[in-house]
């Protein structure tokens, strides 16, 4: 039984073919340039291996301009390539407001993945091709790198924080998902699969996975098991903030700052609820980060979500 040998990763993505066409475009140069030294090299090495006398008096002949061109000429398509490079990576950075969200945990050592309907799978990520899909990441333990070769994409993943990529697959297939960042003695086995399924496909996967209740409604029972509905409820004795209406919207905080609350300030407030003391409440909330797993922290936070907020 034969087997193929890919020599280049397949392309599963518009932004894979771009980051190709900018790696071949930029190999071409850097030839186009390091290929005259070496041959001349080669040339000079054998034209005068013998030597020979040569007039050393300083000649005035000098052609500036061919002097200059060769540094500036150079110079000038570099600097075309950070731009080039710069522009993609900041496409990385703004994913489309009405994308797919899939909320990932890093762990030693394996990869887990949560849906919005609930979904849940490890070290395998079902997506729909044709659809923009954001990954916001954390790590329950050390520094993980999700990388995704057929999409041309890598992102760290961090503990206590929040990082995120996005994409669009275009291409339907099974490809390999690896952890890029050595995360210790197990590192090389933190493998997984990228499956990219067409939006019938996607559907009839969701269906098979048994989820009965989205990350939202999953996230509203741990609100009222761990308490939180007693504080943070308009009925509460507690003087607490409201969450209606929170995320995406700026808040006020105790010392005059004033920050935005996006999911990296609500998991601060669940496990670090002393750093940012919002304007007009006293710092009186217990700390969940030892009771309270960043799984359980992403329920919660799809649930304050659900509540409503500024248009991000």
């Amino acid at each position: 039984m034969s087997h193929s040998v890919d020599l280049w990763p397949v392309q599963a993505s518009a932004h894979a073919g771009e980051v190709d066409l900018l790696i071949g475009s930029f190999g071409a140069l850097v030839f186009a340039l390091s290929a005259p030294v070496f041959l001349l090299l080669v040339v000079f090495a054998v034209r005068y291996r013998n030597g020979r006398r040569a007039d050393r008096t300083h000649k005035f002949d000098r052609n500036i301009w061919l002097e200059v061109s060769w540094s500036i000429i150079p110079f000038l398509l570099i600097i075309g390539f950070f731009v080039w490079s710069t522009f993609l990576f900041s496409q990385l950075r703004r994913p489309p407001e009405d994308s797919f969200v899939i909320n990932v945990v890093g762990k030693q050592w394996m990869w887990k993945f949560q849906h919005p309907s609930g979904a849940r799978e490890i070290d395998e990520l079902h997506v729909p091709v044709g659809t923009s899909v954001r990954l916001i990441m954390t790590s329950q333990d050390v520094i993980h790198s999700l990388y995704i070769p057929a999409l041309r994409i890598k992102q760290d993943v961090l503990p206590g924080r929040y990082t995120s990529m996005w994409f669009e697959a275009t291409r339907p297939g099974v490809y390999p998902l690896r952890c890029a960042e050595y995360c210790g003695a197990e590192h090389s086995r933190m493998i997984g699969r990228f499956v990219a399924l067409s939006q019938a496909d996607y559907s009839e996967w969701l269906e098979t996975t048994g989820a009965s209740r989205d990350l939202a409604a999953q996230g509203e029972t741990l609100f009222r098991r761990f308490g939180c509905s007693g504080c943070h409820t308009p009925g509460s004795s507690v003087h607490a903030p409201s969450l209606a209406g929170l995320y995406g919207s700026p808040v006020p905080l105790s010392d005059g700052r004033v920050i935005l609350a996006d999911e990296q300030y609500i998991h601060d407030s669940i496990l670090l609820p002393n750093r940012d003391v919002a304007a007009g409440y006293r710092p009186i909330m217990p700390t969940f980060a030892n009771v309270l797993s960043e799984e359980e922290v992403m329920l919660l936070s799809a649930y304050i979500k659900s509540l409503g907020g500024a248009e991000r």
